[in-house]
Order: C-alpha cells, then structure tokens, then sequence
C-alpha cells in the first residue's frame, strides 16, 4: 500500500496507527504515547532514568508529564482509580519477565506469526501481558536507551532486539543511525554474548506498545533503569519461574557466581554458595557461569509460570 502522506507521515508510522485501530480498547492516548516512546526513546528512557539534562533542569516539570502519562488509564480516557476501577501502577504499564538464555533464543527463533493473549500466570500485571508476534523474524536491534543515558555505560551499546511488527519498522525506520536489521541467528549471537558478559534477558512488554511484548533487552543492573526502579521497590519486573539451586557437593565457594549475580542473590557462606530466594529471579547467568556446574535451574511454581514460547504454542494448537 502507497504512502501518499510520505514524507510528512513516515509508512511505519501509518503501519503502527493501522495496527492500534485493531486492539481492543486500545484510544487514542494509548495511539500517542507509543508512538512517541517508540520515536523518542533515549529522551522517554533518559528522563525515566533520572539521567536526561532536561530532569536536572526542569525536574518538577517533568516530572509532573511523567506522572500523567503513568496514571493515565487510556482504555476508558479517565484518570485510574476511579469509579470501583483497580488502581493501575506504572509497572502494570511498562515491565519486564526474566527469560533465561535458552527462553530468550525461543522468543527470536519464532518462524510464525502467533496470538497468545492474556498471560496471566505468565505475565503477572493487569496491563500488557500479550504476545502477538506478527512477522516475527523481522528483528532489529537498538542501541539500548538506558545504557545510552549513562555517563559511562556498559559497552556494547547495540544489545536491545527488537521483534516484530509493527515495532522492527518503526525503530529502523526512525533510528537509522542506532538500528539496523539483523537476522534470527545474528540476534541469538547477540543474546549469547551478552549471557558471557552477565547481563540479563528481560523479555518487555508495554501498554502503549499495543499492549504487548516487543522487544528483549539485555540488562545489567549499573545501567538498566528497570533493575534499578526494582531495587527501589517498583516491581517492573516478574521472575523467570525458575529458582537457582546449589549442589553443595559440587560447589567449592570461589564465589565466582556472586559476581555475576545481577540481583545480588548470591553470597559463600562457609565455603559454599547460598541463594537468597527472595532476591533470585531464575535468570540462570550464574548457571551458565559456573565452572563446577554446582548451579542448576530448578522450577518455582509460587514465581510464577516460565516464558517458554515454544510449548505455549502447542499448549494453544492442542486447546
């Protein structure tokens, strides 16, 4: 189909708007908050971070903007909160699920188009718990906006894939200078590497992002704005499903997986390894790092269920 706005309306732009007119609910505050957290990322992201100049000059201002696009309730167009409504928090809009490496590879090997709709024991918040991957091997990675925001980020700066249409053409195509197209082997080779260095796979999911997962970003915890909201007690992000579990016969207490923990899960206590539950989010980086192959990924059903595409999908096609 022809653009016959180009070059004023961009075809990813018409792409995307055409997309939202088909979800559900979706109104037209949902339509412009997407479109511009698609377009301006490193601004949305720098200012979320606290590290964008425009919060160290206006921040009262800017603040207030950020609140109201977080306390906005785009399906009925009225605050949240209201009339007998659930209270709808910013991390129900905007969050994370921990993806071990082999999840992460599942989520780009897609070769499908596929709904699954309405995650709940997977993607446990009232808002954006879709996966709907239309044109799924069309991927492109993004140099990642929280690492861009910071004075001396984690390196490599291009590690956020993004999947799908109509996100892949949308970045690309209004990012040239920080995207690129890259295949479905190349995006698993970025995952791979970015497990070597100890960073996490977060597969994200946003209410304005058509209400549903878009991209994965590989996260370290000195430069990702949602591990640090996490720290700070805003639940952006949902656990793996799974929990670490140490094999003491096994583990020598070199502490090895400690520095690599994200989560500051990890500790030796009398010479062996120990996990705090509590802070373990089945990310498996210390698994994957472990020399003596003490660690293991264990199944944590009171975590929540895993992202595992692959048997999600013939869950569905039996139902």
């Amino acid at each position: 189909m022809k653009n016959y706005f180009s070059p004023l309306v961009k075809t990813s732009t018409l792409k995307f708007l055409r997309e939202a007119r088909h979800v559900p609910g979706f109104s037209w505050f949902d339509t412009l908050h997407g479109l511009v957290y698609a377009r301006w990322p490193y601004l949305y992201i720098g200012i979320g971070t606290g590290e964008h100049r425009l919060v160290k000059r206006y921040g009262p201002l800017v603040g207030r903007v950020a609140r109201l696009l977080t306390r906005w309730d785009g399906q009925k167009s009225e605050p949240i909160g209201g009339n007998g409504k659930p209270h709808i928090k910013f991390a129900d809009t905007y969050h994370g699920k921990v993806v071990p490496l082999e999840n992460a590879r599942q989520l780009v090997m897609v070769n499908e188009d596929i709904r699954l709709p309405d995650l709940e024991k997977i993607i446990p918040y009232q808002r954006a718990r879709d996966i709907v991957l239309t044109n799924p091997d069309h991927i492109v990675v993004l140099d990642c906006p929280c690492r861009v925001s910071r004075h001396e980020p984690c390196l490599p700066l291009d590690v956020c894939l993004i999947v799908g249409e109509p996100f892949a053409s949308y970045v690309v195509e209004h990012h040239p200078q920080r995207s690129r197209w890259i295949s479905q082997q190349e995006a698993v080779d970025i995952l791979e590497a970015e497990n070597a260095r100890g960073h996490v796979h977060h597969a994200f999911f946003k209410d304005a992002m058509l209400g549903r997962f878009y991209a994965i970003c590989n996260c370290c915890a000195c430069c990702c704005g949602a591990m640090q909201a996490q720290r700070r007690g805003t639940p952006m992000l949902t656990s793996s499903g799974y929990l670490a579990q140490v094999d003491e016969t096994l583990c020598i207490g070199c502490g090895d997986c400690n520095a690599y923990c994200q989560f500051g899960a990890l500790q030796v206590v009398d010479h062996h390894s120990q996990i705090d539950t509590e802070k373990c989010m089945g990310c498996g980086v210390c698994v994957n790092h472990c020399q003596q192959e003490a660690l293991s990924l264990m199944l944590q059903p009171d975590k929540g269920e895993p992202l595992e595409i692959f048997a999600l999908l013939q869950g569905a096609q039996r139902s």
